[in-house]
């Protein structure tokens, strides 16, 4: 897209920017470059590779080349390493993977639109994931619970990654962690992020539609910077069900999920004898529920309500697991 935007001299990102915001081990070059507090990584081809180097557990296996916490994974042990990488190379185009170190504490994503070498953040996303060793997104929800020196820290941060990585005329989508070391960039990406948080979550919780404004930054239209602030302050929130791997035997009233207090939209995929996977990336997970509320609690309260609901709804036979 960058090649095409570059011969057609469209607005766009550079190819630069395109080819460092791909290849995750290009990215934490630049962070380093442009003093972005980032989680260290390697890249490894083998597990000789990685004995050699003499790490401390816990990793994070990962392909450098990939998204939606495809072959993403945590590893305390050799053994396991041994095993992440040989799954994770089945999500890579390269012949080796991202060997990275684990940082501790709650996950978030930061919700930006770069314009005109302004950077704007619109909103501060709390992640919920599932348990180890896979860490799939199973919940967001805005805002975050940050304090107003924490959302400093990350503006600046958010500020030096475009800098670093030459964003303008287009959005972000940038992880990061709050850890016992402070704050700590996992990734980024010059696009908006998926999971509802752009399409949906932002415009419930501050009014602002970031597909409508990146669109008209992609036609050379000009943007006051007052549409690039929250019209009210809400909470908003999603949530993706997850259920024990094996068939499902009944469904109860699971049209239950619209009822919830603030509930504005909901999915379920399963049906009566389907199998039930085991979430190993945001591929494969099969319902949700989005929602709006007056504030952060109200929204967690209705996201774990639904969940109780398709736990309680959904029975599903364990024995006769996946073949």
């Amino acid at each position: 897209m960058a090649r095409v935007a570059e011969a057609l001299l469209l607005p766009f990102y550079s190819v630069d920017t395109a080819k460092w915001s791909t290849d995750k081990l290009l990215m934490k070059q630049r962070f380093e470059l442009g003093g972005v507090p980032h989680a260290k990584g390697r890249l490894m081809g083998c597990i000789e590779e990685f004995e050699s180097e003499g790490w401390n557990y816990p990793v994070i296996v990962k392909p450098r080349d990939n998204s939606g916490s495809r072959g993403v994974i945590y590893c305390e042990n050799e053994a396991q390493v041994c095993e992440a990488m040989t799954e994770a190379m089945q999500y890579t185009k390269k012949g080796n993977v991202l060997v990275e170190e684990f940082i501790d504490g709650p996950e978030y994503s930061i919700e930006s639109l770069h314009y005109h070498d302004e950077t704007h953040v619109l909103q501060f996303t709390q992640k919920q994931t599932t348990t180890f060793p896979y860490n799939v997104e199973l919940g967001h929800i805005q805002p975050a619970d940050f304090t107003e020196e924490q959302r400093s820290e990350i503006r600046t941060i958010i500020g030096k990654i475009a800098q670093c990585l030459n964003f303008d005329g287009c959005g972000s989508h940038t992880e990061l962690k709050v850890s016992s070391r402070g704050i700590v960039v996992i990734e980024t990406s010059p696009r908006l992020g998926g999971d509802f948080i752009t399409s949906t979550l932002v415009p419930l919780s501050t009014g602002i539609n970031m597909e409508r404004l990146l669109a008209r930054m992609s036609v050379g239209e000009a943007i006051a910077d007052e549409e690039f602030l929250p019209k009210f302050q809400k909470s908003s929130g999603v949530v993706f069900f997850e259920l024990p791997e094996g068939r499902i035997e009944s469904i109860g009233d699971i049209d239950r999920l619209g009822q919830i207090p603030g509930c504005k939209a909901w999915e379920f995929d399963k049906h009566v004898g389907d199998e039930v996977n085991r979430i190993t990336s945001s591929l494969n997970r099969y319902g949700y529920a989005i929602f709006q509320t007056e504030g952060r609690e109200q929204t967690i309260e209705s996201m774990e309500e639904a969940r109780n609901i398709v736990r309680k709804l959904v029975k599903v036979d364990m024995l006769n697991n996946l073949t």
